[in-house]
């Protein structure tokens, strides 16, 4: 298992989407905005993808 996020940034807001393993989507796309809010949002989930699988994502 190799766990990936992969990110679109844009002007204003990001969207993210992690992968567990090469081609294996986990979970819907995640938008996040460039703010404190919208940081400590996508912190959540990376922690939360790396508390559900057991290992750190490459981002």
């Amino acid at each position: 298992m190799n766990p990936v996020i992969g990110l679109d940034v844009s002007k204003g807001e990001s969207h993210a989407q992690a992968f567990t393993d090469r081609g294996m989507p986990r979970g819907k796309t995640f938008r996040f905005e460039h703010n404190l809010e919208g940081l400590a949002s996508f912190l959540i989930y990376v922690q939360e993808l790396e508390s559900s699988i057991g290992l750190r994502p490459t981002p």
